[in-house]
């Protein structure tokens, strides 16, 4: 069945199992210290314009989160996110299994705001018993948002500008960065990205990778002994080059944004589908596009092609997610095509 479930539901792209196989036979060091992620670290600082980048691979999201936000923080400390935040919904209690708190501020339409985050530490260190409290550590905010919608380059500037006058670090979730910044609606790039936050990680398992996180501190800035935090954390791979070797392949002769690309002109070819068809669909610039659905066309696409229930909307209709990546083809979109002229 034609699948728009995730971007992770299928192997990798041919040219990153490609590379996998080409290198197969040949030995290496392990634990980052293989010529294949060396490699790609170099041209990651290239692509970001961070020639003093530290830069580690790990495993899956969830797992990179639960490691940068332990690492960056102390015992006492916490991290703000909205409350529609990916560490704070979908990642199963990861941080706070690490001893930290979620301190969440409103979600607006997937972002968090500058004037909420500063409202909130105004009225923090405003109490004078603060210091009972869990300190306010680290900021997290998405790139793109889990509703598909992404930053400007001004509100990401205020959010960053704010972190800097309280001394807490911007920590941007990027497993989808490729469609955030391949975006019609985005104002910015990579290199731009890099200088207004402290620690990102460039997504590789919903962009084409088997697996793996690029996790970027663009200015010689990572936490001291990362190397061993990643280890405690069991994110440590032996078997370094499996990232190592597909991120070399991603960012070589622009493979990496030739993906990104693809996914958002399948994903704005679905979203004209579904607007065609007079169904009522989010306001999504990504590969992420949320449509309204009642149940009887709920019932009647599932038979044809498989997407993700969200959320109810009402008692006979929900919001359903659709989503492409790198394997979406146009045969997909003419399966999808045909299934919403049966409605």
């Amino acid at each position: 069945m034609t699948s728009f479930e995730s971007d992770y539901n299928n192997g990798a792209h041919p040219s990153v199992l490609q590379q996998l196989i080409v290198t197969n036979n040949e030995s290496s060091q392990s634990y980052g210290f293989d010529r294949w992620s060396e490699q790609a670290r170099q041209k990651i600082r290239t692509a970001c314009q961070c020639p003093k980048a530290d830069i580690f691979f790990l495993v899956g999201g969830t797992q990179t989160n639960a490691t940068v936000i332990d690492g960056v923080l102390t015992g006492y400390e916490g991290v703000i996110a909205v409350d529609t935040g990916h560490i704070n919904v979908h990642e199963s209690g990861a941080i706070e299994a690490s001893g930290h708190k979620i301190i969440t501020l409103p979600s607006h339409n997937g972002k968090m705001t500058a004037d909420d985050l500063h409202d909130f530490h105004d009225r923090f260190y405003a109490d004078p018993v603060y210091e009972h409290m869990v300190i306010p550590g680290i900021v997290y905010i998405t790139f793109p948002t889990e509703l598909g919608t992404i930053y400007s380059a001004e509100e990401i500037a205020a959010i960053y500008e704010l972190c800097q006058q309280y001394d807490v670090p911007l920590f941007i979730d990027g497993a989808r960065l490729g469609y955030g910044l391949a975006s019609h609606d985005c104002d910015f790039d990579l290199p731009w990205l890099a200088q207004h936050c402290d620690v990102f990680y460039i997504g590789g398992t919903k962009m084409g990778a088997l697996c793996g996180e690029a996790v970027v501190f663009p200015r010689d800035n990572a936490p001291r002994h990362f190397f061993n935090i990643i280890k405690q954390h069991g994110a440590l791979l032996a078997k370094s080059r499996l990232a190592g070797v597909q991120f070399d392949a991603l960012f070589t002769d622009g493979l990496y944004w030739q993906i990104s690309q693809h996914a958002i002109k399948m994903a704005m070819r679905l979203r004209q589908l579904f607007t065609e068809a007079g169904i009522t669909i989010k306001d999504s610039p990504t590969n992420q596009q949320f449509v309204v659905l009642s149940d009887q066309q709920q019932k009647a696409l599932a038979t044809k092609v498989s997407f993700e229930t969200w959320e109810p909307i009402d008692k006979c209709h929900s919001l359903c997610r659709f989503v492409t990546s790198w394997a979406t083809t146009d045969a997909d979109m003419q399966v999808l095509a045909d299934a919403l002229q049966q409605l």
